[in-house]
């Protein structure tokens, strides 16, 4: 759907799409499951979304999230990402046709390349390393299986690559919905190649946003159901309890508040036994299971909670700096709906985009809560005058 250039937040589109779908406010509030006033208050910038109101709105106008959480033309914080991104979805088509066009390579190359790749990803590299390495890699990797070879250790990687790097790195750049579940779909079938928990585990653990993203919580609560990693090893209590906190969020999403709990609690155990390590290159621990729990609890609109446990945590402690700047977000967003704390959103943002502009600059939930932010600051303030340079950053209107 085309959708005019002045409709640079969600709430924009929604209600540039709603008119022309010749749709009353109510008429769509009622199919989103919200009141007509919470509708206006988004469609006029007041009110930043959840995952779940995207996708319910999408579904009342008819369309797919990604139109509704697609960046603007041209896209913020761009450089050369938007052609990497480019060359990445050429690299993950030709993959996933088994025609992957890349070269034979040595699997202890293959293994260093990917390790930095993923290391770059974590560390959140300033200078467009993710970007570069992984069109070539993708392409080496995938023709590297296929010659035969070593071919259980090379879908181990594979796996490993595009669960972080790739599925991770697009999300992080706001590609398409389409094209990350592109990427997550050749890691699952990889994955049903490898046929082992781990394998498994980690495809739906990189594929899980993705799917909740997209609207599809249904199928992503039935392959989280689906899968079961043993837990005999420090890196199995790593991998299940990610998967439980992905169990928590899920729930949240799908506002089944009432089975959050219980794999919060089982990742709770999990991180209490292994502490803070990093298997899979992951940085599971105690702090990765608070910070899911503030991202869940944010989900359920609870911002208050949800600060409340931001603040019992410390995001310095976490092996990743990526997760950092989650944290940030995450504490900002929550920060951005409470009277009184605005000021403190706005340092939150801020610090998130000086470990990593892209959390800040191109997430569509975050691009939202600065919208709203600038409803809500009185733009000659020192915080105003922050949030509006950042907001400026973020292609939004100022």
């Amino acid at each position: 759907m085309e959708i005019g250039d002045d409709a640079r937040t969600i709430g924009r589109r929604v209600r540039q799409i709603r008119d022309a779908r010749g749709k009353s406010l109510r008429v769509i509030a009622e199919l989103a499951g919200m009141s007509h006033a919470h509708l206006w208050r988004i469609e006029h910038g007041e009110r930043a979304l959840n995952l779940s109101e995207i996708a319910a709105l999408a579904k009342a106008l008819d369309i797919g999230p990604s139109d509704l959480v697609r960046l603007p033309i041209p896209a913020p914080a761009n450089g050369h990402t938007d052609a990497a991104v480019d060359a990445v979805r050429m690299a993950v088509i030709a993959a996933s046709r088994n025609r992957p066009g890349g070269q034979v390579q040595p699997l202890e190359i293959l293994r260093a390349r990917v390790a930095a790749t993923v290391d770059a990803y974590n560390r959140c590299d300033p200078g467009g390393e993710v970007g570069a390495a992984l069109p070539g890699l993708v392409r080496d990797l995938h023709t590297s299986i296929a010659a035969g070879r070593d071919v259980a250790e090379l879908c181990d990687l594979a796996i490993l690559l595009h669960s972080h790097a790739t599925v991770g790195w697009l999300r992080l750049v706001g590609a398409s919905v389409e094209l990350r579940e592109l990427a997550a779909s050749l890691t699952t079938r990889t994955a049903q190649d490898r046929d082992t928990p781990e394998a498994r585990g980690l495809a739906v653990w990189g594929g899980m946003y993705v799917l909740v993203t997209a609207g599809a919580v249904d199928l992503a609560r039935a392959e989280l159901d689906a899968v079961s990693v043993p837990t005999r090893t420090p890196e199995g209590m790593q991998l299940s309890g990610t998967l439980a906190l992905c169990r928590s969020f899920l729930a949240a999403a799908d506002s089944r508040p009432d089975d959050m709990a219980a794999p919060l609690e089982h990742a709770a155990e999990m991180a209490g036994r292994t502490g803070e390590i990093n298997a899979y290159g992951m940085g599971f621990g105690p702090q990765e299971v608070g910070q899911y729990q503030v991202r869940a609890v944010l989900e359920t609109g609870d911002h208050e909670q949800a600060a409340r446990i931001a603040e019992s945590l410390l995001p310095e402690t976490h092996l990743l700096r990526a997760r950092q700047a989650d944290y940030w977000v995450t504490y900002g967003r929550s920060l951005s709906r409470l009277r009184g704390r605005y000021e403190d959103a706005v340092k939150a943002f801020r610090r998130a985009e000086l470990i990593s502009p892209h959390h800040v600059l191109r997430d569509p939930l975050t691009r939202e809560a600065l919208a709203e932010l600038l409803t809500r600051i009185r733009p000659d303030s020192p915080a105003g005058r922050e949030l509006r340079r950042m907001a400026y950053r973020a292609g939004l209107p100022v």
